[in-house]
């Protein structure tokens, strides 16, 4: 603890994929947001090339190697991280296995947890042994082939924000689409296009409730894939809570306690579905979902009169009692 007993917090954003700037945001965010009353903040960054960076943005060494050694003894000098990495390496549990390592408590999932999170097939797989409904998949390696057989959204198997994600509704868009994908990953996935509501629903670790969702967000897209541009142009419309039957509500939330459990997760994460005639359909889970005070989680939880500052402020409190 630091002067006045303020925990100290590393907030740690940026990070070598697509995401970069969309972390850049989130940690921007939660620094501004946070009470210095309660916590002295330290704010780092992870270039994209990997170097790690001081609040000024100058890197913390003569080198890549050098830079993380530094960043080593920030974070041993914190009494928690809030890491607002999204995407690959970050939100895949990469920093949460260094700070488990350097022996600095980090908010939210543990390696194991959001390694798999992050990976949509091996997601699909443990969804699918614990009851939660996914859409039929082919998962392709470079060089595989795929029929068309209709409508068929493309991704990439670890990326976030939507980038990689195509709708494909003709056959000659299939070839483009997956080129598209492999920019991002070795391995991709060909899902049948699932044609229902898209609601997504967090579940916090609360320190005063425990583990529990929070309000259901319903995406207003009008069928359409929930896309980059989409979710970062300001045109996102959302409803919050979502407009649900009593039945409804509970299918979501059981789901998404499931698959919260069964992957292992701690802290918070964002779990996305489709709402179809035969229920709740897994769509992803976000470990580290976008942490702004405009993003899908804090509406969420504003919905239920919690600001975004009380938000970030659980989340830590619960990792560091």
């Amino acid at each position: 603890m630091t002067g006045r007993g303020r925990i100290r917090v590393a907030v740690v954003g940026g990070g070598e994929n697509c995401e970069h700037d969309v972390s850049l945001e989130s940690a921007s965010a939660a620094c501004a947001a946070l009470d210095r009353d309660i916590f002295d903040v330290v704010p780092l960054t992870i270039g994209r090339d990997g170097t790690w960076l001081d609040p000024t943005g100058a890197p913390m060494g003569q080198s890549r190697a050098e830079s993380v050694a530094v960043a080593v003894r920030i974070l041993s000098a914190c009494d928690v991280v809030l890491p607002l990495l999204h995407g690959p390496r970050g939100e895949d549990g990469t920093l949460a296995a260094l700070c488990d390592l350097v022996g600095v408590p980090c908010v939210g999932s543990p390696l194991g947890a959001s390694a798999i999170a992050m990976d949509k097939w091996a997601t699909k797989l443990m969804a699918e042994a614990v009851g939660v409904l996914t859409a039929p998949a082919k998962l392709l390696t470079r060089g595989d082939t795929v029929a068309f057989n209709g409508p068929v959204v493309v991704k990439p198997v670890a990326a976030g924000s939507s980038y990689g994600v195509t709708l494909v509704e003709r056959e000659e868009e299939l070839e483009p689409a997956l080129r598209a994908a492999f920019e991002l990953d070795e391995r991709v996935l060909v899902e049948e296009f699932i044609v229902g509501r898209e609601i997504d629903i967090a579940v916090i670790d609360d320190p005063e409730a425990g583990r529990r969702p929070g309000p259901p967000l319903e995406i207003l897209n009008g069928g359409q894939i929930f896309d980059t541009a989409t979710k970062y142009d300001g045109n996102a419309s959302f409803v919050v809570p979502a407009q649900l039957s009593p039945g409804e509500a509970r299918a979501i939330s059981d789901a998404a306690l499931r698959i919260y459990d069964a992957l292992g997760c701690r802290g918070y994460a964002r779990i996305d579905f489709f709402l179809t005639k035969n229920g709740p359909v897994l769509n992803e889970v976000n470990t580290i979902p976008g942490m702004t005070a405009h993003s899908q989680v804090p509406r969420m939880f504003a919905a239920e009169g919690m600001d975004y500052t009380e938000l970030l402020t659980r989340l830590i409190r619960t990792t560091v009692r």
